[in-house]
């Protein structure tokens, strides 16, 4: 008897590890189980981006004997904006990370694909914020991707795009994205996962990108909703980029970095592949605002407000939004006056009525003037991506307005904030734990409706379900926005009559007359 029950104990060892070891295709991957859910962290997607290889689409990863581990996050990719993550940083940083509460891989999840933001030149799957497991417990399988940013991977140059195939260089962050969503295609079913229902979901530079592979063709058929919070890509191109409208063609991109070559004191791209990442980041400290996805005609095919005005965009459902002051974290003028002076000089024939759309107060720089840097930014951009979705695609779009705050004193200096940038990221996650607060039950209240919309999007391609307020469909004739501030409610279209103006500030810079125009500050400047 005792033999037999030894054995049943060694039997069911076995197949508690067998359950955490999966077939991909480089090998077995071990997971480890945590709180009811097996989580991989660390499996390579694509080869190493080293040597040879920066600067180069990702390549398959090769393939490994034996159980590789898959229990700690991979260094970041190389970055010099702000501090290195948690994990490290490395060239070699093409991985990504599962949570799943499969129990096996008949279970057919949906998936969730998380897209780290950081401006393109920041951002790691490390950081704690960013952290699975809580929405993995709604019935999703989570997976979270690397890519390439800054100048490693957004660097364009002439003998870059003449050793290519397509004759183009400087998407390579994208395309490591892409190659991450094939490898889910190919493995995620053996994770429980279902590669027929993929969503991908990304903040600031994450949720840009979202609205870039909405408009690849190289993305087609990759996933089948999309969310950004804060995100969007559908300013005009700029030979000088500002907020709002940062892209840039191929050619402009080339000329940059040709320059950047001679700064870094390489005379050919075989002497800048050879320099250690520590020296290219060095000179990519003084190229401020080069790292930035361009059109390139391939990756991504043009501007993106013309493409989705021609119908060609990947026809995907949608949820899209920001915060409400986004401004907080991009507003750098610190008077009325200033504010004055800097729209004149960016905007030009139009600075007067943008003024009088986004007044200033008195001397400050209050809301109403901030509202502006929000709007260029990340408001208009949601908004005309959610007209233009719901005008042209087949499936529906939804739009969100985050307002979730403390409330300040009339007479503090902090009365007038709202939420700024990234501030929904943690209530999305449900990581409160993490608000330089205790959290109120207000903000759980608002996490648990967030995260309960974004993993029924991603279970339905619709937010709505039991337990939550209606969130209708968005459009022109029915414009209805999901308010996240004290409860999830509904309302109109925030600041819509100032988003009309600049809409016909952006028309302007798509005209013959308004493309001539370089704007005078350079983007990121102060």
């Amino acid at each position: 008897m005792r033999t037999i029950w030894i054995a049943a104990v060694a039997t069911l060892a076995l197949a508690t590890a067998l359950a955490h070891s999966v077939k991909v295709a480089g090998g077995l991957v071990e997971g480890t189980a945590e709180n009811g859910l097996t989580v991989y962290r660390g499996i390579p997607f694509a080869a190493p981006p080293l040597g040879g290889l920066r600067w180069k689409p990702p390549e398959p990863a090769a393939s490994w004997q034996g159980a590789r581990k898959a229990d700690k996050f991979a260094p970041g990719c190389m970055q010099s904006m702000g501090g290195p993550p948690p994990s490290g940083l490395s060239e070699d940083c093409l991985y990504l990370n599962v949570w799943t509460p499969a129990k096996s891989a008949k279970d057919r999840l949906p998936v969730l694909v998380w897209i780290y933001g950081g401006g393109f030149n920041g951002g790691a799957t490390s950081i704690p914020d960013y952290s699975g497991e809580r929405l993995a417990k709604r019935g999703v399988t989570l997976v979270s991707i690397a890519y390439r940013v800054g100048i490693f991977g957004f660097y364009a140059h002439p003998e870059l795009s003449a050793e290519s195939a397509q004759h183009v260089s400087g998407n390579y962050g994208l395309l490591d994205m892409i190659a991450g969503l094939r490898w889910i295609q190919q493995n995620i079913a053996a994770f429980g996962g279902d590669p027929k229902r993929v969503t991908i979901f990304g903040e600031s530079a994450g949720g840009i990108a979202v609205s870039m592979l909405c408009a690849s063709p190289l993305a087609k058929g990759l996933f089948i909703g999309a969310i950004s919070e804060s995100g969007g890509s559908f300013g005009p191109v700029s030979k000088n980029p500002s907020p709002g409208e940062n892209m840039r063609v191929l050619a402009d991109a080339e000329a940059s970095g040709a320059e950047f070559a001679k700064s870094a004191g390489a005379a050919s791209l075989k002497e800048l592949r050879a320099l250690p990442a520590d020296q290219i980041l060095e000179a990519g400290r003084k190229q401020r605002g080069m790292a930035w996805p361009i059109v390139d005609g391939w990756v991504i095919p043009g501007d993106q407000h013309k493409l989705y005005e021609a119908g060609h965009f990947n026809d995907t459902a949608i949820l899209v939004g920001y915060n409400s002051d986004e401004g907080l974290s991009f507003s750098h003028d610190r008077t009325a006056e200033a504010y004055v002076h800097g729209v004149k000089a960016r905007y030009g024939p139009w600075a007067d009525q943008l003024i009088a759309a986004y007044p200033a107060s008195g001397e400050t720089v209050t809301k109403t003037a901030r509202d502006l840097s929000r709007d260029s930014a990340f408001g208009w951009q949601t908004w005309a991506w959610a007209r233009l979705h719901s005008a042209k695609a087949k499936v529906k779009a939804y739009y969100y307005y985050f307002d979730q705050h403390p409330e300040h004193p009339a007479s503090s200096p902090e009365a007038d904030h709202g939420s700024p940038h990234g501030a929904e990221v943690i209530y999305v996650f449900e990581h409160l734990d993490d608000l330089h607060r205790s959290p109120t039950e207000t903000d759980r209240r608002i996490s648990d409706a967030m995260a309960t919309y974004w993993t029924n999007f991603a279970k339905y391609g619709n937010p709505n379900g039991k337990g939550v307020p209606e969130w209708p469909a968005f459009s022109d004739k029915q414009p209805v926005v999901m308010y996240f501030g004290g409860t999830a409610h509904t309302g109109p279209v925030p600041s819509e009559s100032a988003l009309r103006v600049l809409d016909g500030y952006f028309a302007w810079r798509r005209s013959p007359d308004g493309a001539q125009v370089k704007a005078p500050r350079p983007f990121g400047a102060k």
